[in-house]
């Protein structure tokens, strides 16, 4: 059975104080380069450029305590940072923790938080080297991720599209979504779609299949946080292009056909529209790279299109 719920009890923030909490943390995830004013990071080559970027979390917004565990949530916070990182064509080499808590929290929570997000980062060869921790209402998690992208290749960006190429992916499609439809239906879960409810709480993603993908020749990337269609719609607007997605390579798979079933909604809903999968989708004049498989092609127009018509769904996230 899958695990959620943070824990209530054992000391809180407020009784341990800052310096505590924070060697907590440093504890839970060591670097060597962590414990000063600010961390040196050497660079892993001398033809190479540094890529950053950062993402939040916030409780009630984007997850429920009684949804997952703080060591799903540390996983899942490096998860949507990194990917980005990938979707660059970079390697994610460190990571920065800000956290706003109640005074309240149990010293437990930003533990798990903290052992989740170097579980994450040992399997990209990364490190959590700093950040920030602070009272406030409610918790908030915010993510600084630092990259590295070598050689002299262009960085995978929206904007180089082009038509004729190939559409490609990497990862899942509508997992996540239809695990946070079983969360929020209330229903028991059954065994069989524990996985779907997982890849919501903690996303998965293969490291390194960015630079994998520009290193054989893709040109566009980004990462389904936001929606399949939403997501390779900012791919053909940015690249003036349009996209056509063969249906038969994204259908939905038996367990979102089952879910689909028991919450009696189209999973077609989950896989168009569902985002947080973090499922890297570029584009690329060859062959797939490894790891990743054909799911459309790059068009002329300006829509992204399901079997050349518009999509049934698309909607996707909007963060106001």
């Amino acid at each position: 059975m899958f695990s959620t719920g943070f824990p209530t009890d054992g000391p809180t923030l407020g009784d341990i104080g800052e310096h505590a909490a924070i060697q907590v943390i440093v504890d839970a995830a060591p670097s060597s380069v962590n414990g000063d004013d600010a961390a040196v990071l050497m660079h892993a080559s001398p033809n190479s450029r540094a890529v950053a970027t950062t993402d939040m979390l916030v409780e009630g917004r984007h997850f429920r305590s009684d949804w997952t565990t703080p060591f799903q949530l540390g996983r899942k916070a490096i998860v949507q940072n990194f990917a980005d990182v990938e979707a660059m064509g970079a390697r994610p080499i460190a990571a920065l923790l800000a956290i706003s808590a109640p005074v309240h929290t149990p010293v437990a929570v930003v533990r798990g938080i903290a052992e989740g997000i170097a579980s994450r980062c040992d399997e990209y060869a990364a490190e959590l080297v700093g950040g920030d921790l602070t009272a406030g209402e409610q918790l908030v998690l915010s993510v600084t991720a630092i990259g590295s992208l070598g050689g002299n290749l262009p960085e995978l960006s929206l904007d180089r599209a082009r038509v004729g190429q190939r559409v490609v992916a990497h990862g899942r499609i509508g997992y996540s979504a239809a695990g946070l439809a079983l969360l929020s239906s209330g229903r028991k879960i059954p065994d069989s779609l524990v996985p779907l409810v997982e890849s919501h709480q903690a996303p998965c993603l293969t490291p390194g299949r960015g630079v994998i993908a520009r290193a054989a020749g893709a040109t566009a990337m980004t990462d389904n946080s936001d929606g399949l269609v939403q997501d390779l719609q900012l791919i053909a607007t940015r690249s003036g292009v349009g996209i056509n997605v063969s249906s038969v390579s994204i259908q939905p798979d038996a367990l979102l056909i089952e879910a689909g079933e028991l919450l009696g909604v189209d999973p077609w809903l989950w896989v168009l529209s569902g985002g947080e999968d973090h499922t890297l989708l570029g584009t690329t004049s060859g062959q797939a790279p490894a790891g990743f498989r054909s799911i459309g092609q790059v068009t002329k127009g300006d829509a992204v299109r399901i079997d050349g018509r518009s999509p049934k769904f698309g909607e996707g996230w909007h963060s106001f």
